[in-house]
């Protein structure tokens, strides 16, 4: 396990049966409130690509994805909840445990070819991470990779992304 992993498994807290009974949820704030466990992974997703935009996805996406995009020079772009964008979107419907869900991205996010980095806090299902990278690319961008600070791997979130890059700072 390298050092950067152990600083952030240090730093995740486990919360039993949130938000429901029997969910073990990753909880992230005693790892963003360390100044440099922040910083440590920031640089690191900062230096994953060469990218000209970092899309974070709503909502925790958007605590890493806009700093990373600060340190990688790069424009940030909110992939939101829909109906939360003020202009024209494009979308894009997944499924999820019970019912199913639906995320935008504004029209006119990206230039054609851009390269981009989806990042976000955590991959579990895939199934938002998959919805996010079809609307990238029906926005006629290129999607370079997706990042995320852990990947819960007994969810099996990174088989629905075959193709894509998936990188995890750690893995649970």
């Amino acid at each position: 396990m390298s050092e950067l992993s152990t600083v952030i498994l240090d730093r995740i807290r486990d919360v039993a049966d949130y938000p429901k009974p029997g969910v073990m949820f990753k909880d992230i704030t005693p790892l963003l409130s360390d100044p440099v466990a922040f910083t440590a992974v920031v640089d690191e997703l900062a230096g994953l690509h060469q990218v000209d935009k970092i899309v974070g996805i709503e909502a925790r996406g958007f605590i890493l994805a806009a700093p990373v995009a600060y340190r990688a020079g790069a424009g940030f772009v909110p992939v939101r909840k829909k109906g939360k964008l003020p202009a024209a979107t494009l979308e894009e419907s997944y499924d999820l445990e019970y019912g199913s869900a639906t995320i935008e991205v504004h029209t006119d996010a990206f230039a054609p070819g851009d390269r981009v980095l989806i990042v976000d806090d955590v991959l579990a299902t895939g199934g938002t991470a998959k919805a996010a990278v079809e609307l990238v690319e029906r926005a006629g961008a290129h999607v370079l990779g997706i990042a995320v600070l852990m990947e819960l791997a007994f969810l099996r979130g990174r088989d629905r992304l075959d193709g894509v890059d998936v990188r995890s700072l750690v893995v649970v």
